[in-house]
């Protein structure tokens, strides 16, 4: 594919997509390349909603295709919060660092075995015709009670991943983004893109 705009304004998820797609496609574009890109409110009730509204709407405007993706957190013990609201789980706006403070506590108190969690991903690919095909990834972990790891975004710093032993902030790059939610939907996306 030779071009493929990115439709995220977070600049973590714009770097892991560029590691995703490398060699799949020649130019990978991001919002900031199209001045006047409308803001699409993420108000689905599912990660799937939000992907394609994002990706359907950006492939309208600017006649590419466009891939988008809505991820978040689900939390058992909150009883799968904060869900489409992980970005937000704090309210508008808020930093990676208010939602990881509310997260740790909500979750006060609650011993380990009871704080399983998975990330969750879907990815949409919109055309400019607004025909859309997504992919859906996502990894168990738990959520520890403190955050530990320099790397990452989100709340990569608290999900610790059992099989490893080390949570997405300690983990690097490469693992990371092969064993991810977003790495396991990117694989069905290079698999309908390759034509496998």
């Amino acid at each position: 594919m030779k071009e493929l705009l990115v439709a995220s304004g977070n600049q973590g998820k714009l770097r892991e997509f560029g590691e995703l797609l490398r060699g799949m496609v020649d130019t990978i574009l991001s919002p900031a390349d199209f001045p006047g890109l409308p803001e699409v409110e993420e108000d689905g009730a599912t990660f799937e909603e939000n992907a394609i509204k994002k990706a359907r709407s950006a492939a309208l405007f600017t006649g590419r295709p466009v891939l988008a993706d809505d991820s978040g957190l689900s939390v058992d013990f909150l009883l799968g919060r904060p869900g489409v609201y992980s970005a937000r789980f704090a309210g508008e706006g808020a930093s990676d660092a208010d939602n990881n403070a509310l997260l740790l506590c909500e979750l006060a108190g609650v011993p380990a075995e009871r704080r399983s969690a998975a990330f969750h991903c879907v990815i949409a690919l919109c055309q400019p015709d607004g025909s859309c095909q997504t992919f859906d990834g996502s990894l168990p972990g738990v959520i520890l009670d403190a955050p530990r790891g320099a790397g990452g975004f989100g709340y990569d710093p608290l999900f610790l991943v059992p099989e490893y032993g080390q949570t997405f902030s300690e983990l690097p790059p490469e693992i990371k983004n092969a064993i991810s939610h977003r790495g396991r939907a990117m694989q069905l996306l290079k698999a309908a893109l390759s034509g496998s």
